[in-house]
């Protein structure tokens, strides 16, 4: 008998405050031969029986299981932040681990082995992209501040910036980077970007800077995208900050660990930074009385970049992709560089 508590877009949808209507597959997941199709284990976490029974429902064909409900599962689905009991799932029979998120910083990647990770690296890009532009749109025509609540004491005379002729400067030109800097681009900015391999960008009009500092010391808004990873802990520190522009927009979608927080505050402060918009910070949630709340100089999101209708049907769409890859013998999407760490 089918399971039934909360939905996983129910569960979504009261962690976000938003609505989430559940993702349809293709047809091709609608089969029965159950023999050729490796048992797979899922690991809810803290969204409960809700994380199974949304795969359940979106893959009808395949057996799903709890994580730790017997052995014989062949693939485990988990969320990374549920980093505490993954090891408990791990049996010796899964030989392929999903993570349903973009990143694995927090997942213990020493209990993997040699089976392959993968993750839904890209789901939440479009979201996140659009989340970005919209912080750089709101510095330019400094909203909300320009919208009035009484007659002002003068009308239609405002000195509002814009992005044509900006430069932006994105640090990561990952599948959230490169997203960003199309939009960048279509907005008629001068985009310079950094990343970890000297491979060319893909996008045409982007110009790979020779390094952070130079980066930074150029870009009137810079987005932080990279991944968290031990090489990028505080990549963003007091040093690099007395190479930003001054009175530059700060914006970061990646992780906290990225950035020296208080230095940053220095940074805001003296007037290096202008503004800081900050969807991720350390540790999430902050404290009560944490100077970001408050501090004039910074825009403050609980994480929630990625939230859109769209995002959580991709995340799972990437899984059911790779399943089908998986059943075939192709490689795997998504595949988690152990030693980089992502």
């Amino acid at each position: 008998m089918p399971l039934r508590s909360t939905t996983v877009s129910e569960a979504m949808g009261r962690a976000t405050g938003r609505p989430y209507h559940r993702p349809t597959f293709p047809s091709r997941w609608d089969h029965t031969d159950r023999m050729s199709e490796p048992r797979i284990a899922v690991h809810s976490g803290r969204f409960g029986d809700a994380l199974l029974q949304g795969l359940q429902s979106m893959l009808p064909g395949v057996e799903l299981i709890r994580a730790g409900a017997g052995g014989g599962a062949e693939v485990l689905v988990s969320l990374a932040d549920d980093a505490p009991t993954i090891g408990d799932a791990l049996d010796d029979d899964v030989r392929w681990v999903h993570i349903l998120g973009a990143g694995i910083d927090g997942f213990p990647v020493e209990v993997v082995g040699d089976r392959r990770l993968t993750c839904s690296r890209g789901a939440g890009a479009p979201a996140i992209a659009e989340f970005v532009l919209a912080t750089m749109l709101a510095f330019e025509k400094q909203l909300p501040d320009t919208w009035i609540t009484q007659p002002p004491k003068q009308w239609s005379t405002l000195g509002l910036g814009g992005l044509e002729g900006r430069t932006l400067g994105v640090i990561g030109l990952g599948s959230i980077g490169t997203q960003v800097a199309e939009r960048a681009l279509a907005f008629g900015m001068e985009v310079v970007a950094i990343r970890r391999s000297a491979r060319p960008s893909s996008v045409v009009g982007v110009t790979l800077a020779a390094d952070l500092p130079s980066l930074l010391g150029r870009a009137d808004h810079v987005v932080l995208a990279a991944p968290a990873t031990a090489a990028t802990v505080r990549i963003i520190d007091e040093a690099a900050l007395s190479r930003i522009k001054r009175g530059a927009h700060f914006v970061n979608v990646s992780r906290g660990s990225l950035v020296d927080q208080d230095a940053l505050l220095r940074a805001l402060d003296d007037g290096r930074v202008a503004l800081a918009s900050l969807d991720v910070v350390e540790p999430e949630p902050l404290p009560a009385g944490h100077p970001f709340y408050l501090h004039p100089g910074v825009r403050l999101s609980p994480h929630v970049s990625w939230s859109s209708p769209r995002t959580v049907q991709r995340t799972f769409q990437l899984f059911a992709d790779n399943l089908d890859r998986y059943r075939s013998g192709q490689d795997l999407l998504g595949m988690v560089d152990l030693d980089a760490g992502y």
